[in-house]
């Protein structure tokens, strides 16, 4: 009797000095991580790629440890890492064009693309069977800060829809981040909001999802990560080790099933259903909202460039091959 408690005993042992040498193992491998500061746009499902490579440790796999800090604003992105409180910024590249214009010496270079078109929802106050962008005449859109991606594809949804935009009270009052408050406070007749915003309003019978923005307006590298033209120079070996994984995440969305997308990235919106998620995660993938890989085509650049000339906010294209290097290749 004796002997079978002193064999459980240093059974017991042994297993506990596996487990503490195993801890020790996996402290030492994250303290061998490189911590990358990221400054994202806002946190949407939108960009489920992306979190399906942190959740799934991509990154770590290359180690990296992804600091994500939420930054509402293409701008505000940019300025972050103008000002490097951040190492890389993820937004719309139109906010890098605006730096470049403005004279910066080191401005932003565009390394990886994600999303190739606008992920944004069109919520009404009242439900409407069969819409169209012709219902919104006469009528106000909460449609976000003038000059960022999401109003840019709004308005040339409606050039290529043939709807004159001065047939709509278009409001550029209201920041990003509260667009959906100002619309709950009984502001506009219409919102555009991306995911989880406009499922939420939703299930709250707050209003009704009758569009989507990217399904008119076309492709373009709508979301991509960007960083200082010096520090991609300096750190060009992490960036690619960074892209690659990224990379990783773009092949599980294309191999696997919303539900197993939303299940990988739960841990990203812990007050949403895995129900909700998923329902989320399939509407995007309906619309095929991301790119096949990182690789940003010269092509899809002037997509944007073309939507920018067109709205007055660019007077003449940018060099593609200086804003833009792809760090994963073809």
């Amino acid at each position: 009797m004796k002997r079978k408690i002193i064999g459980a005993l240093l059974g017991l042992l042994i297993l506990l000095v596996v487990f503490i040498t195993a801890v020790k193992l996996l402290d030492k491998k994250e303290e061998n991580l490189t911590t990358i500061k990221l400054s994202e746009v806002t946190h949407s499902a939108f960009y489920a790629p992306f979190y399906v490579a942190i959740e799934e440790g991509y990154f770590k796999e290359v180690g990296i440890n992804i600091d994500l800090i939420l930054t509402s604003g293409a701008d505000k992105v940019a300025a972050s890492v103008l000002s490097n409180d951040v190492q890389i910024g993820f937004a719309g590249p139109e906010s890098a064009i605006y730096v470049y214009k403005g004279g910066e010496e080191d401005y932003l270079v565009t390394f990886s693309g994600l999303t190739k078109r606008d992920g944004q929802f069109i919520v009404s106050r009242e439900k409407i069977e069969n819409f169209t962008l012709n219902d919104l005449k006469g009528k106000e859109v909460l449609a976000g800060r003038l000059g960022g991606m999401p109003i840019l594809n709004f308005m040339n949804a409606l050039d290529n829809e043939k709807v004159n935009q001065k047939d709509i009270n278009i409001n550029t009052s209201v920041e990003f981040a509260a667009l959906s408050g100002s619309f709950i406070a009984g502001m506009g007749d219409f919102v555009n909001l991306f995911e989880p915003n406009a499922t939420k309003l939703e299930k709250e019978g707050l209003g009704y999802i009758v569009g989507n923005i990217g399904a008119y307006s076309g492709e373009v590298p709508y979301t991509a990560f960007y960083a200082r033209k010096s520090y991609l120079e300096n750190n060009k070996d992490l960036l690619v080790q960074f892209t690659n994984a990224l990379n990783k995440g773009l092949e599980y969305v294309k191999t696997h099933t919303s539900a197993e997308i939303a299940q990988s990235i739960l841990p990203q919106f812990p007050d949403i259903s895995l129900t909700d998620l998923t329902q989320i995660v399939d509407n995007y993938k309906k619309y095929d909202s991301w790119f096949t890989t990182p690789f940003i085509t010269e092509e899809s650049y002037k997509n944007l460039e073309d939507i920018m000339i067109g709205a007055d906010l660019l007077d003449t294209y940018v060099p593609y091959e200086s804003l833009v290097n792809n760090l994963y290749n073809e």
